[in-house]
């Protein structure tokens, strides 16, 4: 049986990305780390595999080129970068030198969402929306630790390059038993019901399952799914969770336009389905300033309590 992990034993976002990488670098040589001085993560797997290491310096363009390279000569890299400059500086290399040739490059950035607290510039707003454009990419948002690091085992032999995202790493909250599945493209059931879905992804899951007891509460009964692929969607169950509930919230620390809640929308709208609600929460068409995620998602009304409202207004 599977160990269960307290939150100081799975601490950070930050420990599995590095402790993963250097467990698969260990099983697998044609594992690569590769980063554009981003040091979280790196440090063991510099340590025990120098030769499969190589820090380019801020330098993003470079690393994915080069993580190309490697990729052709059949390597699998895996880059560890910060999230607004590896889906817009490094975008067009991203394109045309990884997701062009479908090589197996996993980009694994974090200051996702406005959890960098480093203002516009260093907020990842748009990456979804960047990378989900892409040919061949596939797109993650991890929502805790547990998840994280079946997302990285399993992208050892997934074909294509895939990108995850995560926050910064430095108050993960374990939402998952340490032996729950997880599979690449497939969106986790991880609360049922049968009054309204929740679909949310990253950062927003852990909010979307403490809204579910509430709602318990109120005799309200929410469904939660914690979409952690958001390309390719998972198309069944946003069809399912919209047959049975009748009712859709989509929730993401991203733009609400051409995210996750627009690739639900997408799936609806294909599929001709007509729901009694459907409401997106996430970050308007703003350059949002300085200050704790919380206190952003609170002044652009995605938070906790803006979900909950909306929700209670429905019954």
């Amino acid at each position: 049986m599977k160990q269960s992990y307290t939150l100081d034993e799975y601490n950070s976002a930050r420990s599995v990305v590095g402790d993963t990488i250097t467990e698969l670098g260990g099983k697998d040589e044609r594992v690569w780390l590769l980063t554009p001085d981003i040091g979280f993560g790196c440090k063991d797997f510099q340590t025990k595999y120098p030769n499969r290491f190589i820090d380019t310096g801020i330098a993003e363009q470079d690393v994915v080129g080069i993580s190309a390279g490697l990729a052709y000569d059949g390597n699998i890299p895996f880059i560890i970068g910060m999230m607004p400059f590896m889906s817009m500086r490094a975008l067009e290399q991203v394109r045309t030198d990884v997701c062009y040739p479908n090589l197996p490059v996993r980009i694994i950035a974090n200051y996702a969402g406005l959890t960098g607290n480093g203002g516009s510039t260093h907020y990842a707003m748009e990456d979804m929306a960047l990378y989900s454009s892409l040919v061949n990419m596939t797109v993650c948002a991890a929502s805790d630790p547990v998840q994280l690091r079946q997302i990285i085992e399993k992208s050892l032999n997934y074909i294509g390059p895939l990108s995850i995202r995560i926050d910064p790493g430095k108050e993960n909250r374990v939402l998952y038993p340490a032996d729950t599945v997880f599979e690449i493209g497939k969106g986790y059931l991880a609360r049922d019901g049968k009054d309204i879905t929740i679909i949310a992804c990253g950062e927003m899951v852990n909010y979307a399952l403490q809204l579910h007891d509430l709602a318990k509460d109120a005799g309200i009964s929410v469904r939660v799914i914690d979409m952690f692929t958001v390309k390719p969607l998972d198309k069944e169950i946003v069809l399912k969770a919209a047959e049975e509930t009748g009712r859709l919230v989509v929730w993401e620390d991203h733009l609400m336009k051409n995210g996750l809640a627009s690739a639900v929308a997408d799936v609806l709208c294909d599929n001709g389905v007509q729901l009694k609600s459907f409401k997106r929460f996430g970050i308007p068409q703003v350059y949002p300033g300085f200050g704790n995620a919380e206190e952003l998602y609170h002044l652009y009304k995605y938070d906790l309590d803006a979900v909950w409202a909306y929700v209670k207004s429905l019954f």
